[in-house]
């Protein structure tokens, strides 16, 4: 009889929900789809447990184990030792107003050996309404991060590296696979009660783009984009400040992480954004890449899997994949913490079976359309809004003529995305041909100039424009990385080539999403071009569209000329 494993992640950002049976992943919700609020957190996401529970058809009663992040819970779920323990708690609550503890640092000032040996998790599942012999797991954050680099391939060998800003101890971890056994070469739980060491690429590059003046953990996108434009000026400044060890580990002497924004502050004093952008950017490089070919020289590997913030960074990712001795590369879709639900699940499932059930499951991604289905209900509400024209005839050739046309397009069909992408469920879509694509697009949807767009293209076609191989496509489904667009195509797509000759492409196949790849076809009849913008269906500092009312407004509101839906196009009456 199959399990409902529930992964939870409820950290200071990006909280998600992931629901498997088994090992069938049916469902995954960030918060913020749902609340609106870009990066939203909870200390407990009972907004995303219930939608997909809702999505599954299934209670909370129905629910076998908890995986959840070792991150925020209630005051109260703690255990105390002794009068003064109750009364540090006490005051805690009422008098500091703090509400809720960090569970790893607790772990690590209190040098407990278990998680369950500090916070009561029967009060936990009692207060949250699940039953009383309900399983707890609560897992290794970079252990979450690596699992599903390696779940969802079908390798016998791999390397698996995992970098951001910190969870449990430690900002990078890195596991060998090979003879079908998973070794932690570092970043377990062994280090579950020492300190975060200031060793974080990812937070160097966080602290740059907040002098930038752009929101860390979130626009470091942004700070790639500029990169192509600069000079590494400061280079030696910043890499002064990191080495590597024969093992592949990245130190840095920084004393403290308070040390590291002012650090970083005063060098780019004067320095253009561009060349402080580059300069990070060339740091991260160099570094990650020496790392990386020196876990592969010790632990050799023909597969790298990655996970982490900092592998949010595509021109990284290629790199990796053009000059590590490998036959392919492998970023999860969900790369951030928002994929740490599914990779807890993942782990508590690898606890439960044991290594060889687990890797008998294993099997690739196809998509990630893991929310929300609205196909039923988007036609009727966008038929019901005011200023609204459903458009007669086929909603596929009619949103390549207006594409070809230079219009703004929105695809809305099947399950929202789960991740940082869209991906052809919520995208939208535009001309690549056209210059002055880029310049509306980022008029309509208020972003920075600067940024490119990226390109879909479905998948037997995509080699002809872009540098696909073998080792990148299984990335380039998901937009994970960026490659070469072929010099005899740049001037013909110039929406999505960037400045230095590169695209981050999305190859589609017809069975994952008929809709999305059918109006590229119909597009390609109409212009010859096998090639759409895809960018992601919100506005800047709003998170991806969810639902059919969030889809009409941006109708309304002329972000898009028309959206498109799996029955039929809709326009304004005005057009």
């Amino acid at each position: 009889m199959s399990e409902l494993v529930l992964g939870i992640h409820a950290g200071s950002h990006d909280t998600s929900v992931a629901l498997f049976d088994d090992y069938e992943l049916k469902a995954a919700v960030q918060l913020e789809r749902l609340t609106r609020i870009k990066g939203d957190r909870a200390d407990f996401p009972d907004l995303c447990i219930d939608e997909v529970l809702s999505i599954a058809g299934a209670s909370r009663s129905d629910i076998g184990a908890l995986a959840i992040s070792r991150r925020y819970f209630p005051n109260e779920f703690f255990r105390c030792s002794g009068p003064l323990g109750y009364f540090a708690q006490w005051a805690r609550t009422h008098i500091r107003r703090k509400m809720t503890r960090n569970l790893s640092r607790e772990i690590r000032i209190r040098n407990a050996d278990r998680a369950e040996d500090i916070l009561d998790s029967h009060a936990l599942l009692a207060q949250f309404g699940f039953r009383s012999d309900t399983s707890v797991l609560f897992y290794n954050h970079h252990e979450a991060h690596a699992l599903p680099a390696l779940f969802y391939t079908d390798w016998d060998d791999a390397l698996l590296v995992t970098a951001d800003g910190g969870g449990d101890n430690v900002n990078y971890s890195h596991r060998h696979f090979a003879e079908r056994k998973l070794t932690t070469l570092y970043g377990g739980d062994d280090y579950k009660h020492t300190s975060l060491p200031t060793d974080s690429l990812g937070t160097l590059y966080a602290a740059v783009t907040e002098v930038l003046g752009f929101r860390p953990n979130r626009h470091e996108g942004k700070v790639t984009g500029l990169a192509a434009m600069g000079r590494p000026v400061l280079y030696d400044q910043m890499a002064s400040h990191y080495r590597v060890d024969d093992n592949g580990r990245i130190y840095s002497d920084f004393r403290g992480h308070r040390a590291l924004l002012p650090f970083v502050r005063g060098i780019m004093a004067g320095v253009s954004r561009e060349d402080a952008a580059a300069s990070v950017q060339k740091v991260v490089e160099d570094v990650m890449l020496l790392s990386v070919r020196r876990l592969l020289d010790r632990h050799p590997a023909r597969h790298l899997g990655l996970s982490g913030g900092l592998f949010a960074n595509v021109k990284l990712n290629r790199l990796l994949a053009e000059t590590m001795p490998i036959d392919e590369i492998f970023v999860v879709p969900a790369m951030g913490d928002e994929g740490l639900a599914a990779g807890g699940a993942l782990a508590y499932l690898l606890q439960r079976d044991g290594m060889e059930r687990w890797l008998g499951e294993r099997y690739r991604l196809d998509d990630v359309y893991l929310g929300r289905d609205f196909s039923a209900t988007v036609d009727s509400v966008l038929g019901s809004v005011a200023g609204v024209v459903r458009e007669n005839g086929s909603g596929t050739e009619e949103a390549a003529t207006r594409l070809a046309a230079g219009q703004i397009g929105a695809i809305y069909t099947a399950r929202m995305e789960f991740g940082p992408r869209a991906l052809g469920a919520r995208s939208i879509l535009a001309n690549p041909a056209r210059r002055e694509t880029h310049d509306l697009l980022n008029q309509r949807l208020d972003r920075t100039e600067f940024m490119p767009f990226a390109p879909v293209i479905v998948g037997e076609k995509a080699a002809t424009v872009f540098d696909v191989s073998s080792i990148n496509a299984y990335a380039c489904r998901f937009m994970t990385i960026t490659c070469n667009v072929r010099t005899e195509w740049r001037e013909r797509i110039p929406a999505v080539v960037h400045v230095d000759g590169s695209a981050r492409p999305q190859i589609i196949e017809r069975r994952t999403n008929p809709l999305y790849y059918d109006i590229l076809l119909a597009f390609e009849r109409l212009t010859g071009l096998p090639v759409l913008v895809n960018t992601s269906f919100n506005v800047h500092e709003e998170p991806i569209v969810n639902s059919p009312a969030e889809c009409a407004k941006a109708l309304i509101d002329q972000r898009i000329d028309f959206v498109v839906t799996d029955k039929a196009l809709y326009r304004r009456a005005s057009e």
